[in-house]
């Protein structure tokens, strides 16, 4: 549906899961994509994965909680393509040790989720915003979650990265807006990902056990998919939504129509 030849894309968290969805989908409408993890191995298969697509499809190692590996991502980005014109600010971490409520969470594990959750998307704004001024423009979009609108229980840090993404969001758009850059954010609901059994491992349940539980309290009667969350942001960053900024989608089975599903 979407045609992004020509197109520098910057993925974060890009290398699994919805990361690699996302990748994915952005190479096969034809953009020249860059995709950042910190799980090497996966960045090479995905690599492998995309050579045959239509795009560009290249992975570089690096922990985007840090300005360095930041600033280093999107100068590569530059110095393969010649700019930078979307930004998904995807990489997102909820380890199994931190189902904990507030007094138990150790300090360390708070300041860990909020460095990936929040503190990379500042520092992605920070250092591709002049490329995209450049450009004339351009778009970033935030993977957020539901959990950034109601939450659960046992999840403070990962709650309050994903309200803060929200919020950065909105008040992002505000200040880019006059240069033409779009700040949008992306709410999944339960998506099919590693981080399934890793939240499964969590709750002494079986994979398929967890799967089936949080399918049932979908409306739609299943959980996502990676490619489902792609899709959105294709429309995001496309310009059928050039008239959107600051706002996010819910792209949840219908979970937040329903409420109060915590």
């Amino acid at each position: 549906m979407y045609d992004y030849s020509g197109k520098v894309v910057i993925v974060t968290g890009g290398a699994k899961g919805i990361g690699r969805g996302i990748s994915l989908a952005f190479a096969e409408a034809g953009a020249n994509v860059l995709a950042a993890d910190v799980d090497v191995a996966a960045g090479q298969q995905l690599e492998k994965d995309g050579a045959a697509l239509k795009g560009e499809l290249r992975f570089r190692e690096a922990d985007i909680s840090k300005a360095i590996p930041c600033r280093e991502l999107v100068e590569t980005a530059v110095s393969y393509w010649g700019g930078v014109d979307v930004v998904c600010n995807n990489a997102g971490i909820q380890p199994p040790a931190s189902y904990l409520p507030a007094d138990e969470l150790p300090e360390e594990m708070w300041d860990r989720i909020m460095d990936v959750n929040v503190k990379s998307r500042f520092l992605m704004t920070k250092y591709c915003v002049p490329e995209m001024r450049k450009r004339g423009g351009g778009v970033i979009i935030n993977t957020a979650s539901v959990q950034g609108l109601q939450s659960a229980y046992d999840v403070p840090a990962y709650a309050a990265s994903k309200g803060a993404d929200l919020s950065l969001t909105r008040q992002l758009a505000l200040d880019f807006a006059k240069d033409n850059i779009r700040v949008l954010a992306v709410n999944p609901g339960t998506i099919d990902t590693p981080l399934v059994a890793e939240a499964a491992a969590a709750k002494g349940l079986s994979v398929d056990d967890l799967r089936g539980e949080w399918a049932a309290a979908h409306p739609i009667g299943r959980i996502g998919t990676p490619a489902d969350i792609a899709k959105a942001m294709l429309f995001l960053a496309s310009d059928d939504a050039s008239f959107m900024t600051g706002s996010y989608v819910n792209v949840d089975g219908g979970l937040m129509a329903k409420g109060a599903w915590a």
